[in-house]
């Protein structure tokens, strides 16, 4: 895939230029904003909730709002919330969430400003099954879709609607995982066969979206849609909506949506996002903002005259391969800790920031750093100096490397330069940001006329930190992290490992993939998720994915060991990876039958009690 271009120049921030697509009054792409957007969460039936969730989402800053249509019935309704809205001056655009029901997305499309379809299951059975096709049974598959699909793309056209064709890596189709497996090529190819059908009948109203679980995933398969866009040329030029499936809630959600959608988003591309989280959805709107307020300041233009390979794939994972070395770790009992090759991704911390927290190291247990950067032996260079590159690159044995704190470069391409340039063997430590001091020093430097920002919030600093360093842990770069933007010495810790957790390259405790909740869940996905999380958490590096229904769930919970998933009104399946193993289990008493499924197959523990937990310092 490497001959595929996604950007122009990687070291450089350019937006991607597409064509814009109207929905409703507010436009998506060309030289519009980077839209905000999100999605309610009541029964589409209740329509005075419906209407009072879309004001209070329209009130805090959402640019479009999505509403699920999961029957004909519900699309229906659709037109009695629009014409409420309406009569209360609202006109944010409303977009239908269709799944599974051709018919619902024809009787939605009479009423919103645009339809959500997804591909893997607009014209395929609910249970997907796995079986050869013929070259001559897919075509005749690829034409019984064609039938299906294209009186939507006629009505929409007619109406002068939009559609976004977003695949989701938990449902592709049995067709499709045939022919690509479960993966990004999978996700691209199953959304260019619908785009094929849709400007067949001369429609280009469409956005596209690429949405998964897994960062990684997620961000190799927008980059290859793009680079496919591209090879197929100018005209191709749709705009995108950005998306992580599934984040959950709280810190961890935030991280792992700022890692797949802040990277993209400095890599300039995304034209609407939409922050998934299973909280109320006037607190993803926040976190959407804030993605697209950093961008600018991540993104400069200090090495638009240079252009360099990339050190990585960008399509496919894969670490970079440097030597192992061996650096001082903690104490002065002269412990080693070995780092780079495939060692463990290693945690660093500043000597002041270590000595706010030398008194309480034996109570961190797991969370503690390992390695204090001042007595590391790291070489700081700036990665445009050839001179200083060449001389590491001469050195016979591995070094410890970072980009220098008074570089006036953008991080990641600073970083990306770097992996470049140097030679693989040596190790590389990143950084969330440069040219940060301490408050002591940034003080003295603002009387001496020196400006010096800080953060505003702690908001701010996860997301600009998650967004850095996730985003180059993505790209296979990094041996080991430095929180450096964030002054608590224990929020920055708990910082570094959550990135290393959320980009998955280091699993220290239990994982959960909670979809955000919507008018298809079957239960109060919130309190569920709370409950789940109070009895599990203790429960080192098993994953558990908690979905309120099985639109995403298979598919999502593909890397996951456990799945909670609601079947039914008041019931519960559970599932082991994508197999369900309980049926119809009355929800009252599922939590307690997913810890005896946890315990069945060997990996429950007693949760011990006493132990610290990692604690912000002050």
């Amino acid at each position: 895939m490497r001959e595929l271009s996604y950007c122009e120049n990687p070291l450089v921030y350019r937006r991607r230029k597409t064509r814009e697509v109207k929905v409703g009054n507010v436009g998506v792409g060309g030289d519009n904003p980077i839209r905000v957007q999100s999605m309610i969460t009541c029964d589409t039936m209740d329509t005075e909730a419906s209407i009072q969730q879309t004001i209070e989402l329209a009130n805090v800053g959402c640019e479009i709002v999505r509403i699920t249509a999961p029957t004909v019935k519900d699309a229906r309704n659709l037109e009695q919330i629009v014409k409420g809205l309406r009569e209360r001056g609202c006109n944010v655009p409303t977009v239908a969430d269709i799944h599974f029901k051709p018919d619902a997305a024809m009787e939605a499309a009479k009423w919103v400003d645009k339809v959500r379809i997804n591909p893997g299951n607009y014209a395929d059975s609910k249970k997907f099954v796995i079986r050869e096709y013929t070259d001559e049974q897919y075509a005749g598959e690829l034409n019984r879709i064609r039938e299906r699909f294209s009186p939507l793309v006629d009505l929409c056209k007619k109406r002068g609607i939009a559609m976004r064709i977003g695949t989701n890596h938990g449902s592709l189709s049995d067709r499709i995982l045939n022919r690509y497996g479960d993966t990004p090529l999978g996700m691209v190819e199953s959304a260019l066969e619908f785009a094929r059908i849709a400007r067949d009948l001369d429609y280009h109203d469409f956005i596209f979206s690429m949405k998964a679980s897994n960062p990684k995933i997620m961000i190799a398969a927008y980059r290859l849609l793009v680079a496919r866009l591209n090879e197929l040329g100018p005209d191709w030029n749709y705009p995108l909506h950005l998306g992580v499936t599934e984040a959950g809630e709280g810190e961890d959600a935030r991280i792992k949506s700022a890692i797949g959608i802040g990277s993209l988003l400095a890599d300039g591309i995304g034209d609407t996002i939409r922050v998934s989280l299973t909280e109320d959805s006037p607190h993803e709107i926040p976190v959407a903002k804030a993605l697209i307020e950093n961008i600018d300041e991540m993104s400069g233009s200090q090495l638009s005259a240079l252009n360099s390979q990339l050190s990585f794939d960008p399509y496919s994972y894969q670490r970079r391969a440097s030597d192992t070395r061996a650096v001082a770790g903690i104490g002065n009992s002269g412990l080693r800790v070995k780092l780079g090759g495939a060692e463990l991704i290693r945690v660093v911390v500043r000597q002041a920031n270590f000595d706010k927290i030398a008194h309480k190291i034996e109570k961190m247990g797991d969370y503690k750093p390992e390695i204090i950067y001042e007595d590391a032996g790291i070489v700081e260079i700036d990665p445009r100096d050839e001179t200083a590159i060449a001389k590491l690159n001469a050195e016979r044995s591995p070094q410890f490397v970072t980009v220098r704190d008074d570089v006036d470069l953008a991080m990641i391409p600073a970083f990306r330069l770097l992996a470049a340039k140097l030679h693989s063997r040596h190790p590389i430590l990143l950084k969330d940001v440069l040219n940060c001091r301490t408050s002591a020093a940034a003080d003295a430097a603002e009387k001496d006329g020196v400006s010096q920002k800080h953060p505003a919030n702690f908001l701010e600093t996860l997301l600009t930190a998650a967004t850095n360093i996730g985003s180059l842990l993505c790209d296979g770069i990094g041996d080991a992290i430095l929180v450096q933007g964030e002054e608590a010495p224990g929020q920055a810790l708990r910082l570094s490992y959550n990135i290393l957790q959320a980009a998955g390259s280091r699993i220290f405790k239990t994982d959960y993939v909670a979809c955000p909740s919507c008018g298809r869940t079957l239960f109060n996905l919130q309190t569920t998720t709370a409950k789940i999380k109070e009895t599990t958490s203790h429960l080192k590096g098993v994953k558990i994915a908690i979905m309120g229904c099985i639109v995403n769930g298979p598919g999502e919970m593909a890397d996951a060991d456990f799945g909670y998933v609601g079947g039914a009104p008041g019931k519960v399946n559970l599932y082991v990876g994508k197999t369900a193993v309980k049926f119809n289990i009355p929800e009252a008493e599922a939590v307690d039958r997913l810890k005896d499924l946890i315990r069945e197959h060997g990996k429950w523990v007693e949760p011990v009690y006493g132990t610290a937990a990692l604690e912000p310092a002050s």
